[in-house]
């Protein structure tokens, strides 16, 4: 494979890719066809039951009228069913963890703008926080990733492991930490102060949280049985654990984008030329290259810089 023209390994990668999500797709659709259709069946029946209970007190068309105005009011998050803490759906709490679901492209979908001017605002809002994000993010990461290293240095000089062990040892131990710290610990919280919620159900949402997949079909308790205030301080904590675990799974995405496997399999999807010395160095260590190789002192006034 080694012998084929960059168009036709690009090919190759877009093929593989269509054909990813299609078996993602037919696998979802063996799992999912059967249970949709059973609650759709299961809602069709509740409603003939409802009109032969109580259709003649009902004028025609009402009970549809009605489902579709509580529909449409819960695209946007709005909705009369649930205790008091659920009475305002935009109060300081509620609109941080949108605006954190912006910044961090989570988008759990809970809760969307009514008005034009909010419907503007998100657009501006989103287009200059993004980036500022990003920036923060990529800050954050340059000075945490040689301090999270620090231990697989250790680790490799301790047991004289090869560069390419040591980079496979760091990248999975970062792993580890993450999934444990970010995912499972936080799941296991979830999963014991809710209790609608499943296991598997607690880690699918933190997954999808922190991969900002964010599919909103699951949210923390949304409130019910719960004090106003407990509530709140929950969305907070969400509000903290978006920002901080979104770090994290870029700080191990990071890490193993940086493994020699990985590398060798991006340099063969790559152009066929040579590479250069900074396509050779890793983001961390064209870093570290460019600060250690500064002078000391600026060149004086006149004075042409070496090549």
């Amino acid at each position: 494979m080694g012998g084929l023209r960059p168009w036709a390994r690009y090919m190759l990668l877009v093929v593989a890719h269509l054909l990813a999500m299609g078996l993602g797709a037919v696998v979802l659709q063996a799992l999912e066809g059967p249970p949709a259709l059973q609650l759709q069946t299961q809602l069709q029946a509740e409603l003939a039951t409802f009109q032969a209970d109580y259709g003649a007190c009902l004028p025609p068309g009402a009970l549809e009228e009605l489902l579709g105005v509580a529909l449409r009011a819960q695209a946007h998050g709005v909705s009369s069913l649930g205790n008091s803490s659920e009475a305002s759906n935009w109060n300081l709490p509620s609109a941080l963890l949108f605006t954190a679901s912006i910044l961090t492209t989570t988008g759990y979908g809970h809760m969307a703008p009514l008005s034009a001017g909010g419907k503007a605002f998100c657009v501006v809002y989103a287009s200059l926080g993004l980036p500022a994000s990003l920036v923060l993010v990529a800050t954050l990461r340059h000075c945490l990733l040689p301090v999270l290293s620090c231990p697989g240095t250790w680790v490799a000089a301790r047991w004289q492991l090869a560069p390419a062990q040591a980079a496979l040892l760091q990248a999975a131990g970062l792993g580890l930490l993450v999934a444990c710290i970010f995912v499972l610990l936080p799941a296991l919280v979830l999963w014991g102060l809710q209790g609608d919620c499943s296991l598997l159900e607690a880690i699918y949402f933190c997954f999808g949280s922190l991969s900002t997949i964010g599919l909103g079909d699951l949210l923390p308790s949304q409130g019910h049985g719960l004090h106003p205030a407990i509530y709140h301080l929950g969305q907070l904590a969400l509000l903290g654990y978006l920002l901080l675990g979104l770090l994290a799974m870029l700080l191990a995405v990071e890490t193993f984008s940086e493994l020699p496997q990985v590398r060798a399999m991006v340099k063969f999807f790559g152009p066929s030329g040579s590479m250069t010395p900074e396509d050779q160095g890793g983001i961390l260590g064209q870093d570290e290259l460019s600060l250690s190789t500064l002078p000391p002192d600026a060149p004086a006034a006149g004075q042409a810089p070496a090549c």
